[in-house]
């Protein structure tokens, strides 16, 4: 079997490799696809269920959990077995949990195979990245990290439009059922193609089982509570408090563990590599932008426009399209632009984007959509490929198995905490708007008092049109509120990536490609 170093130098692609890396990134789109496919559709799966409000959250928290625990231990994984038995089994695990959540026939059934889902379709995820930028000479990067990168940025954005399309021609099962037969081709293709490398069975006599357990614990812990927190007053709920001490406790052995461990876990060594810690700071920053508009825009168009989950996946389509064209032009920038300046654009264009959308009204519809979404997965393609490059593409190719974990850790992270933070603030705001506009809206006002003649008269002989109207009115109120919420979220996001486009200038510029950190 050849070595990875034997295909770096040549200037060409491997027809057999290619096929096989094709095959692995089908896997993780899949994998990345599935932590947003329910979101448009959880109405639907609650009531096949039967399950509660509270319930039906824990469909996709309980993806989340497994999969954020399984992406840095993947790491280890890799080089004990190797990327081909990881990967086989990761995508023929993944592809059997799927047809179980499918049949699953109560919410507790359905819960436990999503945890098994999100954890063994974790493993894909980092071993692509990682085989991106070992098995392929560098001067074809632009090539394939265009490829890499738009998987990981279109699957979340297009997964509320593909669940949409599903739920509505046939059912909520099909979610699931449809990873099915592709996981099953993508492990057989795994199993016969890939050869990228050879595991070192050696490692599974040393691995650090109390090191696994409290990274478990703490990245677990630390989801739950970022998860739940924004719903629950944070840690103004017991059992938010008890599971944040039961985090910041893990983190604690955790950290010891790994400087101590003869052979950590998860080797944090790689922050130590400047290209490598700066590309996981932006990957964070990157995770905020993509996962927290993902969760946006279906928000909106539900809340306040009352669209169906197709409607909602047809609009969010946008995005997922801008996406698919930017990706060739990025990728053919890359190596002739400084990388800097690329974030910097994207960054910018995704300012310019969310600020564009603090105009928000209840009334705006797909076309008032329309451009913000093209500047936002324009915005995003253009910064997420540099930005891939900069944190793995110089590093030599036996840290790139434990390094890859650590990046798309950083950028799972970095969307649990955007989505927290603004889950937080659209809570806290919408309750301000709203008790400002009900200081307002008082009978001392004329238009008030027109408003709620008109509506008592419309509900005249349909029971007390007074108290109907008073309800009606309130609920308008709550609901203007609400989007002046929306719009004090935009606000903040468009001053983060402006403010961050500016930071990126400083940072120092990466080696050429084909130099590796270190050598």
């Amino acid at each position: 079997m050849t070595t990875p170093q034997d295909h770096v130098t040549p200037d060409r692609i491997d027809p057999r490799r290619l096929i096989a890396f094709l095959a692995m990134v089908f896997g993780m789109f899949m994998a990345i696809l599935d932590i947003q496919i329910v979101s448009a559709s959880l109405s639907e799966i609650q009531a096949g269920l039967s399950a509660s409000s509270d319930e039906i959250s824990w469909v996709q928290t309980a993806y989340l959990i497994a999969e954020v625990v399984m992406i840095p231990f993947s790491g280890f994984l890799a080089r004990a077995l190797g990327t081909r038995t990881l990967f086989s089994l990761s995508a023929g695990g993944f592809a059997f949990a799927s047809m179980m959540c499918g049949f699953s026939s109560s919410i507790n059934e359905m819960i436990f195979w999503r945890a098994v889902q999100g954890f063994i379709g974790g493993g894909m995820i980092p071993t692509v990245f990682a085989a991106a930028y070992t098995i392929f000479p560098r001067s074809k990067i632009g090539v394939v990290s265009p490829m890499i990168g738009l998987v990981a940025t279109l699957a979340p954005t297009i997964g509320p439009t593909v669940g949409g399309y599903l739920t509505d021609l046939l059912s909520w099962h099909w979610l699931f059922f449809v990873n099915v037969v592709p996981g099953v081709m993508v492990t057989a293709a795994a199993w016969l193609l890939v050869d990228f490398d050879e595991p070192d069975w050696k490692l599974l006599r040393h691995i650090d089982l109390w090191g696994l357990v409290a990274m478990a614990l703490f990245l677990g812990s630390l989801e739950y509570v970022l998860e739940e927190g924004p719903k629950n007053n944070w840690l103004e709920d017991e059992m938010i408090a008890l599971i944040a001490v039961v985090a910041l406790t893990s983190a604690c052995a955790f950290f010891v563990r790994v400087a101590f461990a003869p052979e950590p876990i998860v080797d944090l060594r790689a922050f130590r590599d400047r290209n490598f810690a700066v590309g996981s700071i932006l990957s964070f920053v990157m995770g905020i932008g993509l996962y927290g508009l993902t969760l946006l825009y279906p928000l909106y168009l539900a809340q306040i426009r009352g669209y169906n989950p197709l409607m909602i996946g047809e609009t969010m389509f946008v995005s997922g399209l801008a996406m698919f064209l930017t990706a060739p032009v990025s990728g053919r920038l890359t190596g002739k632009v400084d990388p800097r300046v690329m974030i910097a654009l994207g960054f910018i264009l995704f300012a310019i984007s969310t600020y564009w959308l603090t105009g928000l009204t209840r009334d705006w519809d797909y076309w008032e959509l329309f451009w913000p979404q093209v500047l936002r997965g324009s915005g995003l393609m253009l910064a997420m490929i540099p930005i891939n490059n900069i944190a793995l593409g110089t590093l030599s190719p036996e840290r790139l198995k434990n390094a890859s974990g650590l990046f798309n850790l950083m950028r799972n992270l970095g969307g649990a905490v955007g989505l927290a933070g603004i889950a937080t603030v659209l809570n806290d705001r919408t309750d301000l708007h709203v008790a400002r506009l009900h200081d307002q809206v008082t009978f001392a006002h004329r238009p008030v008092t027109e408003m709620l003649d008109a509506l008592t008269a419309r509900f005249q002989g349909h029971g007390d049109a007074s108290a109907m109207a008073l309800k009606q009115l309130s609920g308008l109120v709550h609901r203007q509120g609400l989007v002046m919420a929306y719009g004090d979220v935009f606000l903040i996001m468009a001053v983060l990536f402006a403010a961050l486009a500016v930071l990126v200038v400083l940072v120092k510029r990466p080696p050429p490609q084909g130099v590796a950190a270190g050598h």
